[in-house]
């Protein structure tokens, strides 16, 4: 099964709580289901990890975190799940969230000339109203394309790690039986 590999990569419920900025949440994170490897909690954890991925800046962890505390799903794989988002895929997955969202709402798909904010030349307070001005301008289809393109890649994780961990389990036991 693939928990003894997930095992071996994700830190366990007493590491977690051993950190000293989490010890004193450690009442919020005693459900079993935010640190058990099975099926469902680690297809939902990954969902939520493709979700908070999207959200801009430093938020993404504390939004999946967040998230998994609500419906109860695996969090290191939720953590994990948000790195698919770094400086290197951000924008190639925010273009297609704003090409999805003019499509859907019947914009014309070139993206306006406005360039994205540069970091090292602002303050983080101008920046970050900078990056605001700056996303305002995409307008409607980003805001339109970010939840549709979340909704997509939340639903085609969870669904591919219910395939995949089916035809693993499968593959698993058909192992055993020509062992036999």
């Amino acid at each position: 099964m693939p928990r003894k590999y997930l095992r071996r990569w994700l830190p366990n419920h007493q590491t977690m709580l051993q950190n000293r900025w989490l010890s004193r949440f450690a009442h919020w994170f005693e459900h079993p289901n935010l640190f058990h490897l099975n099926r469902k909690s680690v297809a939902g954890g990954l969902a939520v990890g493709m979700i908070g991925g999207l959200i801009p800046g430093p938020l993404q962890v504390i939004t999946s975190s967040i998230l998994c505390l609500i419906f109860r799903v695996n969090l290191p794989v939720a953590i994990l799940g948000t790195f698919y988002t770094n400086p290197l895929t951000i924008g190639p997955i925010y273009w297609l969230a704003y090409q999805i969202g003019a499509w859907v709402y019947g914009a014309s798909g070139a993206v306006k000339t406005m360039l994205m904010p540069s970091f090292s030349a602002l303050s983080l307070v101008d920046w970050m109203s900078a990056m605001w001005v700056w996303i305002q301008s995409l307008g409607a289809p980003l805001l339109i394309g970010l939840p549709l393109l979340a909704l997509l890649l939340a639903l085609s994780a969870f669904f591919s790690v219910h395939i995949i961990w089916r035809l693993w389990v499968y593959w698993s036991l058909r192992q055993r039986r020509k062992r036999r």
